[in-house]
């Protein structure tokens, strides 16, 4: 029988390659969008394009229903994936604004994911794979906010293969680090709804930095920046396995950034992750 896989988050980047790689290995790819209009133009290129939105938990449930009564009640790999960034320092991050985030790019993750599970038990095997970042391994001035969601979904995957273990349920985190997509771009209102920069007492480094890298593309790739192709070939191998591997880590930056975690003190990442 055909594959079946759910992926979030794919109007563009990550989540939208991955459906276009997984329905190229034949797959069936259910490639869910938090925006009926985009749900709506993945339908018209052939995927099937349930509703799901993270901080709405009904279309959670109603959207993985919409996949299951489409299976039969199935679903072979559950590709967890749309997130958003929040640029900012930490102390200009409101609590509500940090709510907002975890909503988004943790809870309903977890939400999700919860749902799935007993689908999976009940076919007594599957997959789930959770898109994570290099920040999930090393954490970089001004993304507090996205490091803490990342930080908190590897530690809560984590536990999550090992209570899965013998399960025949397999667990995956994808590590990417820089990779072309949106992610900055649809930062932005984040930022402008969130961060008084103006009011900050970081003020001039924000002029110096922060905002340059947020408001002006270079229009040239970042250094080591690679297509999201590149995740893509992760997840087809976290799919297929026999043995899935715990990790995958995707570009060099994650590469060196676990490196720096083994093996390097604290203080000594720190005084390299600060001159980046």
């Amino acid at each position: 029988m055909q594959k079946t896989i759910l992926i979030t988050g794919c109007s563009s980047g990550i989540g939208y390659d991955a459906a276009l790689g997984m329905r190229d290995q034949g797959w069936r790819v259910f490639a869910s969008c938090r925006k009926q209009t985009d749900c709506e133009r993945l339908r018209e290129e052939g995927f099937d394009s349930p509703l799901i939105d993270y901080t709405n938990a009904a279309s959670i449930t109603s959207g993985l229903q919409e996949v299951l009564d489409a299976t039969g009640g199935t679903l072979d790999v559950l590709f967890n994936n749309g997130a958003h960034g929040f640029p900012g320092a930490v102390e200009d991050i409101p609590t509500d604004g940090l709510r907002h985030i975890f909503e988004t790019n943790f809870f309903g993750w977890h939400e999700l994911t919860r749902q799935v599970i007993p689908v999976m038990r009940k076919q007594g095997a599957g997959r789930i794979v959770q898109c994570s970042s290099i920040l999930g391994l090393v954490a970089f001035p001004w993304r507090g906010a996205y490091v803490a969601t990342k930080y908190a979904l590897e530690g809560l995957t984590d536990t999550l293969r090992l209570e899965l273990h013998g399960s025949g349920i397999e667990v995956s985190l994808i590590e990417p680090g820089p990779v072309t997509s949106k992610l900055r771009e649809k930062a932005i209102p984040i930022f402008e709804r969130y961060i008084d920069w103006e009011n900050s007492a970081l003020r001039d480094k924000y002029e110096s930095s922060l905002l340059k890298r947020l408001y002006h593309s270079s229009g040239h790739p970042d250094t080591f920046e690679l297509p999201p192709s590149f995740v893509t070939k992760r997840l087809v191998h976290a799919a297929t396995a026999a043995r899935p591997r715990p990790r995958y880590y995707v570009t060099t930056p994650t590469y060196i950034g676990g490196f720096l975690r083994r093996v390097l003190s604290t203080r000594a990442t720190d005084r390299i992750l600060t001159r980046l």
